[in-house]
């Protein structure tokens, strides 16, 4: 359009005397302005027209996966031998747990410190501490069996243990809490705008707020003499949910 603008003033000004030349200068950007003024004031309307929701959708689903940390702490008096002791139980405790074939095992910490004992505010050494911590992720029916076994091959404390869902089924419910969220959002936006008989148009944006994977459970903890005693300690998972939010812009009309 300005272009169009432009090209009549240049013809019209050929035809003018020089000193009505600068006035049409000024109605032609004066014009020029009223219709970019026009155009930004129609386009701000239709931003003003939209209507914003958010959907939540929720999967729950059973976890089957435990997640583990154990390993090996002793204490003796002198570093050399601790750390001995510790490096032969571990790897007992490592072997077993590769004959299983456990999944994402891993070292998560190697620790080595002197012990101290204070009395009458004197500080005296009486011996040393170390551990050897690993993770790994086994199925939830058969680790029970499993965490009998690590504490009779060596392992002396278990730090933790959480449930979880395989990495499958929690991007599968992902996409399933996306879809339910999704679903959710146009309803919303459709009960509000039929209750103002205004028609849904487009969608102007989405904001997917994200499918949260679901947090692992844990499980109280136990002490390894308790565990070696049992014949079987029973683990049972529970199920996790899989949230996700999706945010909509609608635009609409009367």
């Amino acid at each position: 359009m300005s272009q169009i603008l432009s090209n009549s003033l240049q013809w019209r000004s050929r035809y003018l005397p020089k000193k009505f030349r600068p006035m049409l200068a000024v109605l032609f950007t004066v014009g020029l302005l009223s219709l970019t003024m026009t155009t930004e004031a129609m386009a701000q309307e239709r931003r003003l027209r939209t209507l914003t929701v958010t959907g939540r959708g929720t999967e729950s689903i059973p976890t089957t996966k435990t997640s583990v940390q154990l390993g090996v702490e002793v204490q003796g008096k002198t570093a050399a031998s601790v750390q001995q002791e510790v490096a032969e139980r571990s790897s007992a405790v490592v072997e077993l747990l590769r004959s299983r074939n456990v999944e994402k095992l891993e070292t998560t910490g190697i620790r080595l410190n002197p012990v101290y004992s204070y009395e009458n505010d004197v500080q005296r050494l009486t011996g040393y501490s170390a551990s050897n911590i690993v993770s790994f992720r086994y199925e939830t029916t058969q680790v029970g069996s499993l965490l009998d076994d690590a504490v009779k091959a060596g392992a002396t404390r278990i730090d933790n243990v959480s449930f979880t869902a395989s990495d499958e089924a929690i991007a599968s419910a992902q996409k399933q809490a996306l879809r339910e969220a999704t679903q959710e959002a146009q309803a919303q936006a459709d009960a509000v705008l039929s209750a103002l008989n205004l028609s849904r148009q487009d969608v102007v944006s989405i904001q997917i707020d994200g499918a949260i994977p679901p947090i692992p459970m844990p499980m109280p903890m136990y002490e390894s003499a308790a565990l070696a005693r049992d014949a079987k300690t029973p683990v049972i998972g529970g199920d996790q949910e899989v949230q996700a939010a999706v945010t909509l812009e609608i635009s609409y009309e009367n």
